[in-house]
């Protein structure tokens, strides 16, 4: 792994430049599986942050006035680029974020998949043109870039979530600053100033600052020249971006918390549905906004469910990330460790029964089934976000239905049964902005609408809706002729 870290990644990139940054203080990676310390990053001030926005600034007219051959050919060098650097990028996403191989190599697919449905919009952002009722005039509508977009990413699917703003809002003629994640700041931000700029793209349209949420968090939100605001992470960060965005009157891009639930009818395949359950519980430890959080099962085959799905979950390797047969690797730190030990406890508390105990070492956690949960246990109620499976009796579907909307989030969701038709009309009655049957949560294709719905999130990603997103529209009448006033 050291060979990666001869890459300049200490240090800030903007207006194409890699600096020092200019703050006191400094962020410190670490590899969340071995403990080893990757690299010291000087942070960012607000100074750093105000320099970037004003290159990216300069940098979007410029940009969304090159010719569309020229913009093709960058994004075609881009996916070359990324394909050049794979091996590298998921080995990042091993050592910095816990990425087991299995996810880290898919994450890298699905992101590179985003960037040729990015490179689409290229030719997909089109106008309208409207009748009038006023003799003589055509109405013309152009969708135009917005300007210039900040991007805070996340640490759990650091380099596809960043990816996923960074790649659309660039594709439709915007400019972007990236502030990553504190826990992984190379894989949600540094990496993309490095391919971008070997991609050959303009100076100062992707723009990477490195700083504490403390010292420019608000201020990369509040600042005067972003439009928009892209966030991907929990729900109480979120809330606070959108209080300031709203105050400065800044449009928002949220993809927040989720709590979701997969509901297991009773005439489902059992096997079928509890190995999906056990991969949409358990892939990335758990850390994922569409991982399953309850899984809700019909009394009827409640115990039979429970016996299968223990039975896989016992098969899964937990330990080094890159391993390849592992599939369950660290937690992203400690914090997160003790505040999952903390819900199983209280649930514990209250009457929850542990049916498979797993053990901790460092942040490494086995895997953990609840079963005996009612949805206002604290492992219910909150969203899990680690390795602990947690299974809710249902007596009838209209209790189950209930049960899975009955918590704020509203992201994703899973239907189980050999009815499908019958499997989307129970869909449509939970409150979620996506949801699967007879397959779990755990689902991004980068064509399709992505987003929540309650407090899961603001917008949708992704294809079309991206296009609308990072886009603006303008009105423009056309009067042939004069026009008689009635004065």
């Amino acid at each position: 792994m050291k060979q990666l870290l001869l890459q300049n990644f200490t240090k800030q990139f903007i207006n194409g430049q890699w600096r020092d940054g200019a703050s006191s203080s400094t962020i410190q990676d670490y590899n969340p599986y071995s403990g080893e310390h990757l690299l010291t990053i000087q942070g960012a001030s607000t100074t750093d942050l105000d320099e970037a926005y004003r290159a990216a600034q300069q940098a979007q007219p410029v940009w969304e006035a090159m010719p569309l051959g020229e913009k093709n050919q960058l994004f075609e060098r881009l996916v070359k680029v990324l394909e050049e650097k794979r091996a590298d990028i998921i080995q990042w996403l091993i050592q910095e974020s816990g990425s087991t191989f299995i996810k880290a190599t898919a994450e890298f697919e699905s992101s590179v998949k985003l960037v040729k449905e990015s490179a689409s919009f290229l030719t997909r952002i089109t106008g309208q043109i409207l009748p009038s009722y006023v003799p003589n005039k055509e109405n013309r509508v152009y969708r135009t870039a917005k300007g210039v977009i900040g991007v805070i990413g996340p640490w759990n699917f650091p380099f596809l979530l960043t990816m996923r703003s960074l790649a659309p809002a660039i594709a439709t003629g915007n400019s972007v600053v990236i502030k990553p994640a504190s826990d992984t700041p190379v894989t949600s931000g540094l990496l993309f100033g490095e391919i971008f700029e070997q991609a050959g793209f303009p100076t100062g349209l992707v723009n990477v600052i490195v700083g504490r949420g403390s010292e420019i968090g608000d201020a990369f939100v509040s600042h005067p020249i972003p439009c928009m605001i892209s966030f991907t992470g929990s729900t109480e960060v979120g809330r606070r971006i959108g209080e300031l965005a709203g105050k400065n009157l800044k449009d928002v891009a949220l993809e927040l918390g989720g709590n979701n639930a997969m509901v297991v009818l009773k005439d489902a395949n059992i096997e079928r549905a509890a190995k999906a359950a056990a991969f949409g519980k358990f892939l990335h430890q758990g850390q994922i906004c569409m991982a399953l959080n309850r899984i809700i099962v019909d009394q009827e085959i409640h115990d039979k469910f429970v016996e299968k799905f223990t039975e896989i979950v016992k098969t899964l390797q937990t330990g080094d990330p890159a391993n390849p047969t592992t599939f369950i690797g660290p937690l992203i730190n400690k914090q997160q460790v003790e505040r999952i030990q903390q819900d199983v406890h209280d649930s514990v508390a209250q009457g929850a029964t542990i049916s498979l105990d797993g053990t901790v070492d460092n942040l490494l956690m086995q895997p953990i089934i609840l079963t005996n949960v009612t949805n206002d246990m604290p492992i219910a109620k909150n969203e899990i976000f680690g390795p602990v499976a947690c299974i809710i009796k249902a007596k009838d579907e209209e209790e189950a239905i209930k049960i899975a909307n009955d918590s704020p989030y509203g992201l994703s969701g899973s239907i189980f049964t050999e009815d499908l038709h019958h499997g989307v009309e129970v869909g449509k009655k939970i409150k979620t902005g996506m949801i699967h049957i007879n397959d779990q949560s755990v689902n991004d294709e980068a064509h399709v609408s992505f987003g929540g719905e309650k407090e899961s999130g603001i917008g949708r990603f992704n294809g079309e809706w991206a296009i609308d997103k990072f886009t603006t529209v303008k009105w423009i009448s056309v009067q042939n002729g004069y026009r008689e006033y009635p004065i």
